[in-house]
């Protein structure tokens, strides 16, 4: 689904693949100052989000990490305000989509989330090691 900056009004998935319509809710959606402890409850539902009230608030790249140790199988959702260079960190812990609200997409069109769809090739930690 390409997506013009001009007329972006609803937010969209971005995934490795590019932006999608939401079509879906999910189950529950974690505030980012949820309970570690908690994260046990939701191991079963379908789908996920994880809320990021602003770019700068990196506490729900942690519990998306930690529910996929904890074993969770189903789809992990992003919501609020990522931004396109962040798309490479969320896929890394686990997120499988980001919902990129309307405004943000309007100003990072598809095209620059899929400049960060390379996420697999830039692994800064086998780089260091080597």
């Amino acid at each position: 689904m390409s997506t013009d900056p001009q007329i972006a009004t609803q937010p969209v998935l971005a995934r490795d693949d590019g932006f999608h319509p939401v079509i879906d809710e999910p189950s529950i959606t974690l505030a980012p100052d949820t309970a570690l402890a908690s994260l046990q409850e939701h191991l079963d539902l379908p789908l996920v989000a994880i809320d990021f009230p602003s770019f700068s608030d990196g506490r729900g790249f942690s519990l998306a990490r930690r529910l996929r140790e904890l074993g969770y199988k189903g789809r992990l959702r992003a919501t609020g305000r990522l931004i396109a260079d962040q798309y490479a960190m969320a896929r890394r812990v686990g997120f499988d989509e980001v919902q990129v609200a309307a405004d943000i997409a309007a100003r990072q069109p598809e095209d620059q989330w899929l400049a960060r769809a390379d996420w697999k090739d830039w692994d800064h930690r086998a780089q260091l090691a080597g």
